[in-house]
């Protein structure tokens, strides 16, 4: 499931892309499918990056890469272990959401940045996320949860203020934002909901199938019930 468009942000041959927070690998695995790129996914969590690394062997081993370099680093998005102006695009997909010291973290992300390339940057929109936080105290209270709600006006202004101006945003995932409802009416520890189950395994068949009515609904939705919220943004040339 990829939270940010990668066509949008036009990645040429060459770019080096850092993928914060990469968790699984979901994104730094799909920049490493672009052609002759260079992934780099960073996570704070070392199972995490584990299994990213298993996801992006499995892709090598299946010749669906891109043909550039891609690695995988355990690190503190509050203090990148790179020098200044080092990567041409940056993604941050469902990670400030996390992250106790927020105004750190994307102060390092723009600080990796090249002035003038691009950063992706998601978050759980303000609505769906608050119905969630509604619905059931354990939602965002579980190891490493939801520490808050953003608002887009207060996230543009944080991004703003570390220099960088939005060109473009989106909504993204409204299948998913139904289920995390249905999650959080039964309980989000809860395996045993026939329901919430069986709405798995419709999110599921969407992301393996890649039906397109289904994506053709979905993106119909994405306005009213997306439950991410994407911006893409520029880093000025004087930051």
């Amino acid at each position: 499931m990829i939270t940010v468009d990668l066509e949008r942000l036009r990645i040429e041959p060459g770019a080096r892309v850092l993928d914060l927070g990469c968790g699984s690998g979901r994104h730094t695995d799909a920049v490493a499918r672009l052609t002759h790129v260079i992934a780099i996914g960073m996570d704070i969590s070392l199972a995490d990056v584990l299994k990213a690394k298993k996801r992006l062997l499995y892709a090598e081993s299946l010749g669906v890469q891109g043909g550039g370099p891609w690695g995988l680093l355990v690190a503190d998005i509050t203090a990148l272990p790179f020098k200044d102006n080092v990567f041409d695009c940056v993604i941050c997909s469902e990670v400030l959401e996390h992250v106790p010291r927020q105004d750190a973290a994307v102060d390092e992300a723009v600080r990796v940045t090249r002035p003038g390339k691009d950063l992706a940057i998601s978050v759980p929109r303000y609505l769906p996320e608050r119905i969630c936080w509604a619905l059931s105290h354990d939602y965002h209270k579980v190891n490493n949860g939801h520490i808050r709600i953003y608002k887009k006006k207060e996230l543009l202004a944080l991004l703003k203020t570390a220099g960088l101006k939005k060109w473009a945003l989106h909504f993204a995932h409204s299948f998913h934002t139904p289920f995390w409802w249905l999650k959080c009416l039964v309980g989000p520890e809860r395996t045993d909901s026939s329901l919430v189950n069986l709405y798995h395994r419709f999110l599921v068949w969407c992301i393996m199938k890649r039906n397109k009515s289904a994506r053709l609904v979905e993106h119909m939705l994405n306005p009213l019930l997306g439950k991410s919220l994407v911006l893409y943004l520029r880093k000025e040339r004087h930051a």
